[in-house]
């Protein structure tokens, strides 16, 4: 049975308690509502792609409330990025940061719930909750529904109220240089420009 638990102190400590021991959690986010595993526990990805129905060559970007928190998850952030994100975050832009031998995306939210739940149970890797090439959904109640037949594989959601969908965010590479425009999206090639070179 999910459990739907309020943005309260104690539902964000107790949502934040279950992602620490590995449990996958659902809440919202800026467009829809996510889905989650703690990056402290890279070992409970394939959960996450099991809830989904996700194919496993789809990689999961991790949501931080700051980007100080990608170090937590191997990146090493460069000046570009420190820039971009003291610019744009929280918001719709995703960078791709070099971590180690791979590269990583990193989005901070810019919804209050999402960012309070991540600086209390560490960076997420979170996805949309949905089963895959399924709508989106934009409240508790439609997250419900999506894993109705699966509850015992969401132990909870913290209910944020509706969330207004909308475009996904800009994806923008910043393992190469110049940085390259992966997928476009609210935050244009010409804002990003401003700030650091990019690929014509």
């Amino acid at each position: 049975m999910t459990d739907r638990l309020a943005p309260t102190p104690e539902g964000l400590a107790r949502a934040a308690e279950l992602l620490r021991s590995g449990e996958v959690v659902a809440f919202p986010t800026d467009t829809v509502y996510g889905v989650g595993v703690a990056a402290s526990h890279p070992d409970r990805l394939p959960a996450l792609f099991a809830l989904k129905d996700r194919p496993v060559d789809r990689r999961i970007p991790i949501l931080l409330a700051s980007l100080d928190q990608a170090l937590q998850a191997g990146a090493l952030p460069d000046d570009r990025a420190r820039l971009l994100a003291d610019r744009f975050w929280p918001g719709p832009l995703t960078l791709v940061l070099r971590a180690g031998d791979e590269t990583q995306a990193f989005r901070v939210p810019d919804h209050p719930v999402a960012r309070s739940l991540i600086e209390a149970a560490g960076p997420i890797y979170a996805t949309s909750a949905n089963v895959s090439d399924q709508p989106d959904t934009l409240g508790a109640d439609e997250v419900l529904i999506a894993f109705a037949t699966r509850q015992d594989e969401l132990p909870a959601v913290v209910d944020g109220g509706a969330v207004p969908g909308g475009r996904a965010s800009t994806v923008l590479d910043l393992s190469v240089t110049p940085a390259r425009i992966l997928r476009p999206g609210p935050i244009t090639a010409a804002q990003l420009s401003e700030l650091v070179d990019l690929t014509s």
